[in-house]
């Protein structure tokens, strides 16, 4: 009784259109933020903060990214992880040799110009589809991993190969404790989720969602395939180049090309496969999921192994990982394939509709 619109009417085509159109998502929404910006810092601790949060916040960003292409756009890429490391290394290299260079700036440049490396890497997608654009992507992968780890000048003739950065601060703000850098990651998330859900919903989202459902009719109708696929991949590439580099300067502070591997670029994919695709609530979904789950598990299994006494090791927890995060995927892929959530999206139209049956 308490999810229902009786009573809200709409007098206006911008009333009609709003993001949230029923009150009770409004006030959801904020709700969530005002705890998001004031509750959690006062409750939770630092190691909550460091080993879920701020990883959840930056990897529900780059998520975000990836949904925009494989969900909206329907364009497969194996090389999120590529445009993190782009994003990382080239926020690294305007800090350091533009002085004066605010961080926010040098975070920004730091997803312009994984955005430029993405349109370059996504020019394959005008041509070539499915399981050879993977391929195209994955390219994306082994070439940065080979740049960042032979190239000298990207990491500043560092001997050991690793960067870091320190003394992070925005107009006189130090980003130096757990609870600055998760303000910091989810003032950064707030923004830029709403820049997605809207650019979603305009027409340049309508013209990547046509070109997901059928790229010939599309071009037949007036879409341009060439811009709606490479404005896909610009977007995408932005929003998780400057995830990547919010996970090189506030998560990690030191990092080498390790930490953005091939690894990274699937978990990303998982994310957005198990969340939902072509949802920004899905990715929100599938980060939380990918992040609190290792957690989970390494907390669970030795546990639960106990008390049958047998010792589950390290290395066991690591392999059940891999196995529970396959099974969820075919669990998915095969029942819902649109992932938590299409649930989260049923539960709410039920709730619209309780207690009645129709």
């Amino acid at each position: 009784m308490l999810y229902r619109e009786n009573g809200q009417f709409k007098t206006s085509y911008a009333a009609d259109q709003q993001i949230f159109p029923i009150a009770q998502d409004r006030w959801a929404i904020l709700g969530l933020l005002v705890v998001a910006f004031i509750g959690v810092p006062l409750l939770v601790d630092e190691y909550l903060f460091r080993a879920i949060l701020i990883p959840f916040l930056i990897l529900s960003l780059a998520a975000l990214g990836v949904n925009i292409l494989v969900g909206f756009c329907g364009q497969i890429t194996l090389g999120a992880g590529a445009f993190m490391a782009v994003g990382a290394y080239a926020a690294y290299n305007f800090h350091i040799r533009i002085a004066g260079l605010p961080l926010l700036f040098s975070l920004l440049m730091g997803g312009v110009t994984a955005a430029v490396v993405g349109i370059f890497f996504g020019i394959p997608s005008l041509r070539v589809r499915g399981l050879y654009l993977a391929v195209a992507t994955l390219a994306a992968q082994f070439f940065t991993d080979w740049v960042f780890l032979r190239v000298p000048w990207f990491t500043d003739n560092a001997s050991s190969g690793s960067v870091s950065v320190s003394n992070l601060q925005i107009m006189g703000w130090q980003i130096d404790t757990p609870v600055n850098k998760y303000l910091f990651c989810l003032a950064f998330l707030t923004v830029f989720a709403l820049l997605a859900k809207n650019m979603t919903r305009c027409a340049v989202g309508r013209q990547w969602m046509a070109i997901r459902d059928m790229d010939v009719a599309a071009e037949v109708i007036g879409i341009r395939p060439l811009f709606a696929k490479l404005s896909a991949f610009a977007v995408s590439s932005f929003f998780v180049g400057t995830a990547g580099a919010l996970w090189g300067f506030i998560h990690l502070a030191s990092w080498e090309p390790a930490a953005f591997s091939v690894d990274r670029s699937f978990q990303l994919l998982f994310m957005v496969i198990i969340g939902g695709l072509g949802t920004i609530m899905g990715s929100f979904f599938g980060a939380a999921f990918i992040v609190i789950l290792p957690i989970a598990l390494n907390q669970f299994l030795p546990a639960f192994g106990g008390l049958f006494g047998i010792r589950i090791s390290t290395a066991g927890v690591s392999h059940a990982e891999l196995i529970v995060f396959g099974g969820l995927i075919i669990f998915f892929l095969i029942k819902e394939p649109h992932g938590i959530a299409r649930l989260w999206s049923t539960g709410k139209e039920k709730l619209r509709l309780w207690p009645f049956p129709h």
